[in-house]
């Protein structure tokens, strides 16, 4: 994992737990300032509104739906598997996912021995492309120093608790290369069609924070 220098800073300290942050429902840094640079560009005419709206409607089209149909391919899909852990952009690709910048994707497979955790230390690059935005904690600063230095402990806070037995690998984002999370498949699902696993599949299991789930007994899949 390469670590990238900080050099900008936030108003939330190093270890304010992520609990505080997930939970808190407040617009986050990030977002406050993405709009005030909006605003600017715009009032000076560097960049119009009908770009920035065909932009959005572009980031809108996106979100972790789309990452969860990879995921499922993938397990019911050995070949496809293969190709996706080889190439992740070009299989994504396959399924008619566009990449509309030059990014790379590695995909990472989850195993009975290895946990892998996705961050981005310098600032917030994200697989868009296949998750959409990133969640504002994701881009905060707790989390992306404490994932690299106490990844345990961060899960923890999100309720997952890896055995000690299970090397957590934690990758850390670049402008170019971005990270995707495959998640492992949960026992009891043999036989499940590919729309039953994707909905399984949610944002946070595809960055490493939370593992996939079944359906609470009784609940309709």
């Amino acid at each position: 994992m390469s670590a990238h220098a900080e050099p900008h800073d936030d108003h939330h300290g190093h270890d304010q737990p992520l609990a505080e942050i997930v939970h808190s429902g407040r617009p986050g840094y990030y977002e406050i300032m993405e709009t005030a640079v909006r605003e600017l560009l715009v009032e000076r005419r560097l960049i119009g509104a009908d770009e920035i709206r065909r932009q959005i409607e572009v980031l809108d089209s996106r979100t972790p739906a789309l990452g969860a149909r990879v995921v499922a391919r993938a397990w019911v899909d050995p070949d496809f598997k293969e190709r996706l852990l080889a190439d992740g952009r070009t299989a994504c690709e396959e399924l008619g996912i566009s990449f509309y910048d030059d990014t790379g994707l590695i995909v990472l497979e989850n195993t009975d021995r290895v946990h892998n955790l996705i961050v981005c230390t310098l600032c917030s690059c994200y697989p868009r492309p296949v998750l959409g935005l990133p969640p504002d904690w994701y881009k905060l600063k707790p989390y992306r120093a404490r994932a690299v230095r106490e990844p345990r402990a961060v899960l923890a806070e999100f309720g997952t608790v890896i055995p000690d037995d299970v090397e957590i690998r934690v990758s850390d984002s670049t402008a170019m290369v971005r990270f995707l999370v495959l998640p492992r498949r949960p026992a009891g699902t043999d036989g499940w069609g590919e729309e039953e696993l994707t909905a399984l599949v949610t944002r946070d299991t595809m960055i490493g924070v939370a593992p996939v789930a079944l359906p609470i007994a009784g609940a309709d899949r």
